[in-house]
């Protein structure tokens, strides 16, 4: 027994590394207690939960990583946002102030036809007045005409009077109109300022969080090429094909559901449509029976294709961002050497000959909703964070086989890679 008790306790001590107060409290060659031998098996159990703790750790930091870039959309799309509404609130406070402009020349205007009718009529009061008409009437006819003429200046006047108020109303109007917007203007200023102080926190603070979490990510995986014995040149490379591998795989899944998606609304449509089809009628009457010649196969119609995007339009817009590949991001910006997302693409269809405001909603808004399995090359994708399209804070310019090209984030340059990459788009829409 105690030969056996040797032969275990040498296998333990070269299968076992030591642990904690081990080797101080058993002299060299001792047979190690049944508590050393079951530390010894837990420090190993504790090695293998620490390499899958910072792997959890470093998706946890990638997760990070992503939540930050998602809030620095945000912000900077609620900055676009900002500076479209001010753009409109200026242009509204143009055309009022415009109106207003033209309200107060007819003002002027009227009030000179007026006062020139009172001229008149004043000049011609002393052979007008009724008692001056009896005097010196050379008989009841000049009466009658020297009256109704004195009846048409009233009404003249009258008329004139009735068109100055009229203008001064309106030009009262259009003056509140003007006021109206002109303010509405100033709050869209403070507004935008606001957002722009905004997106540029929350930009800082991604690129502060990218940094932080590089480091971090640095670190853990130095701590995970110490547990596996590998160099950390190694563990990261490693690290950096898990992390593909995982994206490519999410991707390829978010590719198929999507796909399926598709087929199944398509095959909801289609059964639909079949069951909106009136019944045949069946004949009341049963013909004779006569030989009739042979008829050829009715063909069946072909499937109803999706609508294809503009194709001039939309290889230019492609093209250009084809051009734009490498360049980098940078939040508010729209050219010529570095992009947003929205600045990318009304870059793009501006090139494409469509005119696109630099703000991912109203871009989603001015052109025609569509859905994920009608794509063409050419059309929009975008981001949302609710079924709401007032909440979309990033979108791309489809190109074809399931791919994108976009500006993805700060520390991202413009890229074309699968609209899966990331996290599945919920809305889609043809410039």
């Amino acid at each position: 027994m105690r030969a056996v008790g040797l032969a275990l306790g040498l296998a333990l001590a070269l299968v076992i590394p030591p642990v904690p107060g081990m080797a101080a409290s058993a002299d060299e060659g001792r047979t190690p207690t049944r508590q050393e031998v079951r530390d010894a098996r837990t420090a190993a159990r504790d090695k293998a939960r620490d390499v899958s703790t910072v792997q959890a750790e470093l998706a946890s930091a990638n997760a990070l990583l992503q939540q930050s870039a998602i809030e620095a959309a945000r912000a900077t799309e609620a900055w676009n946002g900002a500076r479209y509404r001010l753009d409109q609130a200026r242009r509204s406070a143009a055309a009022a102030q415009d109106r207003a402009g033209i309200a107060r020349t007819d003002v002027n205007r009227q009030q000179d036809v007026y006062a020139a009718a009172l001229v008149s009529s004043y000049e011609m009061s002393p052979a007008l007045t009724a008692v001056a008409s009896m005097v010196h009437a050379d008989g009841i006819t000049t009466v009658v005409e020297q009256t109704t003429t004195m009846q048409a200046t009233e009404s003249a006047l009258d008329t004139r009077y009735d068109g100055f108020l009229a203008a001064s109303t309106l030009a009262g109007v259009a003056v509140v109109q003007a006021t109206d917007a002109a303010a509405e203007a100033q709050a869209m200023q403070v507004e935008a300022r606001d957002a722009r102080d905004a997106a540029r926190a929350a930009a800082d603070a991604a690129a502060a969080e990218a940094r932080a979490v590089a480091a971090q990510k640095s670190e853990l995986i130095r701590e995970l090429a110490g547990l596996q014995d590998i160099s950390v040149r190694l563990a990261e490379q490693r690290q950096a094909d898990l992390e593909q591998r995982a994206a490519e795989a999410a991707a390829e899944q978010a590719a198929q559901e999507a796909a399926q998606a598709a087929a199944d609304q398509a095959a909801q449509d289609a059964t639909e449509e079949a069951d909106q089809q009136p019944a045949p009628q069946q004949p009341t009457q049963q013909p004779t029976q006569q030989p009739e010649p042979e008829q050829p196969e009715p063909q069946q119609p072909a499937p109803e294709q999706p609508q294809p995007a503009p194709s001039g339009g939309a290889s230019a817009a492609i093209a250009f961002a084809k051009a734009q590949i490498g360049e980098p991001y940078r939040w508010g910006a729209a050219g010529p050497d570095a992009w947003d997302c929205s600045g990318l693409t009304m870059g793009a269809w501006g090139a494409g000959g469509k005119s696109l405001p630099h703000y991912s909603v109203a871009q989603y808004e001015q052109s025609t909703p569509i859905g994920s399995g009608s794509l063409q090359p050419g059309d929009l994708v975008f981001w949302g964070s609710s079924n709401s399209p007032s909440s979309i804070y990033h979108m791309a310019l489809y190109i074809g086989n399931g791919q994108i090209i976009h500006a993805p984030r700060t520390g991202r340059n413009v890229t074309q890679e699968s609209m899966y990459y990331w996290i599945s788009p919920n809305f889609y829409a043809r410039p």
